[in-house]
């Protein structure tokens, strides 16, 4: 009988639930102790466990999806800069350096060493965006104006900003000097060292009272049950090649559309995501350097409510070469870093359609949202401020229900959009209407959900930015006979004497008056749309989701303008007819 067999099934559960704990409790402390409207309301973060090897213990439920391939990439390389014995107890590191784990230079990683009795442990973690950090990089990365990771802004790597609990004080007045909003970002950093803090008391109280080695122990078992359970999953596909292809628009003036060329392969229990087909790296700022497209699209396969730690990953195998525009080389630009990973999953998920079509939905809005963010210095009280949130889309219709609606992408976990009465108590904007955007969900038997509008006007001078491209001229995909969504699309006016005009503000300074609109894509469908249930048909309809000319073109439903009920005999026609003319299943009335 193994070490591992002998582990008492009581303890062991009680570790298990234990460990991400701890995380979830890492994110309470920040959710509570952080300044910036991007970690306290969008939650845009995420905080994990990792041993003494770099392997992921934990993560907090909801963190965000797209940090979690290269949570260990970024310890690693801290053991490799500064080896097992150059951390005390009491050192904090700050790193956001595009050359290990390239993201745009607002994600910024904060991490200790967890040590029980003098001996090296693990290390808590915490990577959260930061609302400046010099250069170009208030709020979202003003990535089209963007040219090298130094116009972006400072570039952070392995520092230690604490050693054996001392603040060096002369690196934190560094950081203080080149930031613009040092009062949330130092107050963040605060944040972010005080949830390492307290997992660090916390997993030394797991130590103390189980002892290290049957923590270490459970661990490992903890591991081997999440490979287990994710092979499993993959031995219910079945074997083949499968290949999909999908664009990114053009990412400069002259540009062609970006490639995204997918391949997988299942063979038993054993997935291999190859990513080689993806476009090499870009001239502009859409560069990454991360697995985390692959890594979303696996754990979505495998285990989406599962907690999440390094057995979720060990039987996936990504084929990925240096010079990819997903595994960048520094110094390439990747303030665009994850603007192509919605795409990437999607894509993937596509090539999966038909291993398993009982599960794989059509494609969702297929960017990390509509960002807006507007700075300045506010009338009210003369202090500065920034506003940042990202509004949802819609999501792909999937074989048993319509896609959900107005929610941000697969890529960041629970992230949301900044409410509404915090935005105008904190910022001097008034928020015109966040609604959902009618009409733009793609038809089938499951629709796609819908994407979202927010119309907001500027009560005091200051820039705005908004960001909701990547996918213009390539709408989310229906699947099975499901049509595309509607593409996302900006507006923008200086004054209300104005119209709207399409644009894409960056950076733009605006007098008092200004309004930016942000329409996200939709969803896209599902199956036929004439095999859609009339009814649901019209009840969207008198939710005024569509109108009943959409639910005739699009569905060939006919609703009767008096009654507002179905006219099932001229349903039952249409649907003959539209059938007989694009070779459809027909669906009928119901």
């Amino acid at each position: 009988m193994s070490t591992l067999e002998k582990l008492d099934p009581v303890t062991l559960e009680v570790l298990r639930n234990a460990l991400p704990a701890i995380a979830a409790d890492m994110a309470t402390d920040l959710l509570r102790t952080s300044y910036n409207m991007m970690i306290y309301e969008v939650q845009d973060f995420c905080c994990a466990l990792l041993d003494r090897e770099g392997r992921l213990i934990a993560q907090n439920v909801g963190g965000v999806s797209h940090f979690v391939a290269d949570l260990g990439v970024i310890i690693k390389d801290g053991l490799n800069r500064y080896g097992a014995d150059g951390f005390q107890r009491g050192d904090v590191i700050i790193t956001n350096h595009q050359r290990v784990a390239g993201q745009h230079l607002n994600n910024v990683c904060v991490y200790s060493p967890i040590f029980a009795e003098g001996k090296l442990e693990g290390f808590a973690i915490v990577r959260a965006h930061w609302v400046d950090v010099g250069g170009l990089s208030t709020g979202f990365s003003a990535a089209s104006m963007v040219s090298d990771p130094w116009m972006e802004g400072l570039q952070l790597d392995q520092i230690k900003i604490y050693e054996a609990g001392v603040p060096d004080d002369k690196v934190l007045r560094i950081i203080t000097d080149n930031i613009r909003y040092p009062e949330a970002s130092m107050g963040d950093l605060r944040a972010q060292v005080a949830a390492c803090k307290m997992a660090d008391r916390r997993y030394g109280q797991l130590i103390k009272r189980y002892g290290a080695d049957t923590l270490d122990r459970a661990i490992e078992r903890i591991f081997d049950d999440a490979e287990r359970k994710c092979r499993n999953a993959v031995a219910r596909l079945r074997d083949g090649v499968y290949e999909a292809s999908s664009f990114l628009d053009p990412d400069s003036p002259g540009a062609d559309n970006v490639p995204i060329n997918i391949k997988v392969i299942i063979s038993g229990e054993d997935m291999t995501i190859d990513l080689t087909g993806c476009s090499q790296e870009r001239k502009s700022a859409l560069n990454g350097r991360t697995l985390a497209g692959a890594y979303i699209a696996y754990k979505g396969l495998t285990g989406p409510l599962e907690p999440v730690n390094e057995g979720s990953f060990r039987a996936l195998k990504v084929e990925i070469q240096e010079g990819n525009f997903m595994m960048a080389r520094f110094p390439a630009v990747m303030a665009s870093w994850s603007r192509m990973l919605p795409s990437v999953v999607d894509t993937i998920l596509k090539a999966l359609a038909p291993a398993a079509p009982e599960r794989i939905p059509a494609a969702h809005l297929g960017t990390l949202g509509g960002s807006m963010t507007f700075f300045g210095v506010d009338p009210r009280n003369a202090r500065k401020f920034i506003l940042q949130t990202i509004e949802g889309g819609g999501w792909g219709g999937r074989p048993y229900e319509d896609g959900e609606s107005a929610a941000v992408s697969v890529c960041q976990g629970d992230v949301r959009n900044n409410p509404i009465e915090a935005v105008e108590l904190k910022t001097p904007v008034r928020v015109v209407r966040r609604e959902l955007r009618n009409g733009s969900a793609g038809a089938g038997k499951h629709r796609g959900g819908f994407g979202q509008i927010t119309e907001m006007t500027n009560l005091g001078e200051g820039r705005w930015s908004a960001s909701n491209a990547g996918r213009r001229k390539f709408p989310p995909w229906g699947l099975n006979g499901g049509r595309s969504g509607t593409s996302s699309i900006n507006y923008m006016r200086l004054s209300s004497e104005e119209p709207f005009k399409p644009f894409d503000p960056v950076r733009i300074m605006c007098a008092p008056g200004a309004t930016v609109r942000v329409e996200t894509a939709g969803g896209g469908g599902w199956g036929s749309p004439l095999e859609r249930d009339p009814e649901r048909v019209l009840n969207d309809v008198l939710d005024e989701f569509i109108d009943r000319d959409a639910a005739r073109v699009d569905y060939g439903v006919m609703i009767d303008p008096v009654t507002m009920r179905v006219d099932t005999e001229k349903t039952k026609s249409l649907r003959t007819q539209m059938a007989a003319e694009t070779k459809q299943p027909e669906g009928g009335a119901r």
